[in-house]
C-alpha cells in the first residue's frame, strides 16, 4: 500500500477528517478522527502507558477503528482511528491491486 502524508494542525481536541481521493478514477471517502488522549483521564494510576492507553480504548465508540498511534508527549498521545466501514473498503481495494 502506498502512503501520503498530510500534515493536520495541531489544534486541542477531537478532529474529524474527511478525505475524498480519486486514484485510478475511482472516487473513495475517507474518514479518520484523530483525538488526543491524555495521560492524567486514565482511571487507573500506572506508569504503564500502554495499560493506560488500553483502558483508555476500551470503551471506545464502536464504529471506529485504531489505525494509528502518535508519538507521546508527557501530557498527552495523538491517536488516529479510521470509521470502520472505510476499512473494510480500503482492504476491499487492496485484494484487488
Amino acid at each position: 500500500m502506498s502512503y501520503i502524508a498530510i500534515p493536520i494542525p495541531n489544534i486541542p481536541g477531537k478532529q474529524e477528517i474527511e478525505i475524498e481521493v480519486s486514484i485510478n478514477g475511482q472516487k473513495q471517502a475517507l474518514h479518520y478522527r484523530v483525538e488526543l488522549f491524555y495521560w492524567a483521564d486514565c482511571r487507573t494510576a500506572t506508569f504503564d502507558r500502554v495499560a493506560c492507553i488500553r483502558e483508555m480504548l476500551s470503551g471506545y465508540d464502536q464504529d471506529w477503528s485504531l489505525y494509528y498511534i502518535g508519538e507521546p508527549t508527557d501530557d498527552f498521545v495523538p491517536i488516529t482511528f479510521v470509521r470502520k466501514e472505510d476499512l473494510t473498503i480500503q482492504r476491499h481495494l487492496r485484494q484487488l491491486a
